[in-house]
């Protein structure tokens, strides 16, 4: 995938889980819960109808604020890639302020478990320049440690 300095931020992690296990927790509602935003923020809520089109919404607590997130996945290929946007609902209703399309990548690493690669695509460079400036980073690096460590722990 060809990445765009000016609108794309990326992350890349190596993971000592299996691959399988990396994709159930971001498909699964019961598991998202755990990890999707850096603590001490929380998940409230989550609804996920795993199929182009179909939603995937979320609901924080940000210090004692509810934030809602309404999307829908765009590409879904079981276990290696994983894409969703905010730009649009369940049922193709355009949003009023959309602000990124997420992209996973899954992939065996030769030596065991998974790369794992991040990436946030915006429509500006604005946008870009703001998530940056917001903790793009520091944010998803929590998040990708606050899975490993919950999905380490499911014992699998």
């Amino acid at each position: 995938m060809e990445l765009d300095p000016l609108t794309d931020l990326t992350l890349e992690r190596h993971l000592d889980l299996p691959r399988a296990l990396v994709w159930e927790c971001w498909t699964t509602p019961e598991h998202i819960r755990h990890f999707f935003v850096p603590s001490p923020h929380r998940v409230l809520d989550c609804e996920i109808n795993l199929r182009v089109g179909g939603r995937f919404n979320t609901t924080f607590d940000v210090e004692g604020h509810e934030m809602k997130n309404e999307g829908v996945y765009l590409e879904i290929d079981p276990q290696r890639k994983l894409v969703f946007a905010d730009s649009y609902r369940e049922g193709w209703k355009p949003a009023p302020e959309p602000f990124l399309t997420a992209i996973l990548l899954l992939a065996d690493n030769p030596k065991g478990g998974t790369d794992y690669t991040a990436i946030a695509r915006h429509r500006s460079a604005e946008a870009r320049k703001s998530h940056e400036e917001m903790g793009f980073h520091s944010g998803w690096s929590a998040v990708i440690d606050q899975l490993e460590a919950y999905a380490k722990g499911l014992g699998r």
